[in-house]
């Protein structure tokens, strides 16, 4: 399969978690899809929450492998905000 369906089916999961993310000002960003392995980043609202770095993640990684069978591996990273830049 092409990285660029490969994608496209990333995408379309993608799109059917991130209403549930958007209600807490969160969204999911496919960063890339190679060697079979999707990179995902949290950002907005997600990027500061506790809750992403246990269940959210799981979850994410469930769904996507449960679904598409092709998939290796899920790596996702999570900005962190540098409080230093507000002080």
């Amino acid at each position: 399969m092409a990285e660029v369906d490969k994608v496209q089916e990333v995408e379309q999961l993608l799109e059917k978690m991130r209403p549930a993310l958007k209600e807490h000002h969160g969204e999911l960003r496919l960063l890339e899809v190679k060697d079979d392995v999707v990179y995902l980043s949290f950002e907005g609202g997600c990027s500061s929450c506790p809750v992403v770095d246990i269940s959210l993640k799981n979850l994410v990684d469930t769904v996507i492998k449960g679904n598409l069978k092709w998939v290796k591996r899920v790596e996702i990273t999570q900005q962190k905000y540098n409080i230093s830049q507000f002080a």
